[in-house]
Order: C-alpha cells, then structure tokens, then sequence
C-alpha cells in the first residue's frame, strides 16, 4: 500500500511538472554577462551569515568566472566614497578594463542609467550575478532584471548579508520571482557543461584547484595516486576494476 502511494504521488508530480510547462533553461557561456555587485570592502563587514574568511574566497570565486569562462564582466559600487568603501582591491586587479559603474545614490543598481546602458550594450540575455547585502543589492537587482526580460542566475554562495534567516529570506524572494538561485559550483558545470569542451578539464580543474578545492583537491588526490601512488597493505580489498 505504502510503495503504491510513493508511485501514485510520483506520477502526480511528474504530471503537474508537465503541466506548469516547465523548460530546463541553461546557462550559456555564450551569452551570459557576470555581475559583481557591491562587494566592496566596507559593506563586507556586513556580511554576517557566512564566515568571513569563506565568505571572501566565494567572492572572489565568484568575480573569477568572468575569466574561466571569458565571459563579460560589468562592476557595481555604491556610494563608495562613504562607508560602504571601495570595490575590493582584487577584483578591480581582476578586470581594470572592465565596466565600474560607481553609483553614488541610486540603491538599486536598475536604477542607474549607466549601468543599464552597460548591460544592455553586453547584448546577452542571461545574467550570473551577487553581491553585498543578499537582500538588497542582489535581490533589488535580480527582481528588475527578471521585470526586464532576463534570465537570472544568483550565485548565492558569493552574496552576503547580516543574518541566514536575511539570506534564506531574499533567496526565497528571488526564487518566487523565477531567479535560479544556484551554488558557484553548478554555475561552472552548466557553463562548461562537458569535460570536453574548451574551457574543460584542462583549463578548469586548475580553477577549481584554487576556487572550489573541494573538487579541485579530488583532482589533485587522482594524479598523485596515477603518477606516484603506491597500493599500502590491506588496501588491496578496495581496488573494484578487473
């Protein structure tokens, strides 16, 4: 009886998706635009609900998917002569030729003639995006971009506010409002969607080695074990291809 109703509600759900007509929408490399958004040093010290020291890497991860994937980047401030303060110093290095839009009031980035100018003159229609603080900068941003046609993708592992209940909050507001509120990680897969491709493995392990070692250090594992690794007593049990 139990197994009959997981499979009744299993068919139910497969309908109602198909239903909603529902269309997977994939990042693509070729027409997507990176946004680094008000992650600047002063309003980094809001940034509460992540580690500070996770929290910097996962920015920084982030603003580098412009260059793994050659993609453009456009660059937010916000009142950056207060205390918000500067762009911080390693992104700018990243890209010194790239777009800095410095707003000096308009809260929400839209707001600014010049960088929905910068935007639109990029003519993609996918836009990876985060920024300082979650529930505002990036979700003020994701919800006029969705109004203004874009597909949107928040990386919400590079955003940051004060409290998780704040991010968990915002990241429900942006998902409502159809913005795919995904990890860094699923952001390079889709973008790179086969190993095989260009940028793939070769170019993007070494990325992950310094962006997401958690993948990068897998890697790291497999080569030393295939060109110095030698099969210790008792781990011969382990070994499962002929």
């Amino acid at each position: 009886m139990k197994f009959s109703s997981i499979i009744a509600a299993g068919v139910l759900s497969v309908s109602a998706l198909a239903k909603s007509g529902y269309k997977y929408e994939r990042l693509d490399k070729n027409d997507a635009v990176l946004l680094v958004v008000d992650i600047q040093e002063g309003l980094y010290q809001l940034t509460r609900d992540w580690d500070p020291t996770l929290y910097h890497h996962q920015s920084m991860a982030h603003a580098a998917l412009g260059q793994a994937f050659d993609m453009p980047v456009i660059l937010t401030t916000s009142a950056d002569q207060g205390p918000n303060g500067p762009l911080m110093r390693e992104i700018r290095e990243m890209y010194p030729k790239a777009p800095l839009v410095q707003r000096q009031g308009q809260v929400n980035a839209w707001d600014s003639e010049e960088f929905r100018d910068a935007v639109k003159a990029t003519n993609k229609s996918q836009v990876i995006l985060a920024g300082i603080t979650t529930d505002v900068c990036t979700t003020f941003l994701a919800l006029s971009l969705r109004d203004a046609g874009y597909s949107v993708w928040a990386n919400m592992e590079a955003s940051g506010t004060t409290t998780p209940l704040i991010r968990d909050v915002s990241n429900d507001r942006m998902r409502d409002a159809g913005v795919q509120v995904v990890s860094l990680f699923s952001i390079v897969c889709e973008l790179m969607r086969d190993w095989r491709n260009k940028p793939g493995a070769k170019e993007i392990y070494p990325w992950l080695g310094k962006y997401y070692p958690a993948a990068g250090y897998m890697a790291r594992g497999h080569a030393a074990a295939i060109t110095n690794g030698t099969i210790q007593p008792g781990e011969d049990g382990y070994t499962h291809y002929p």
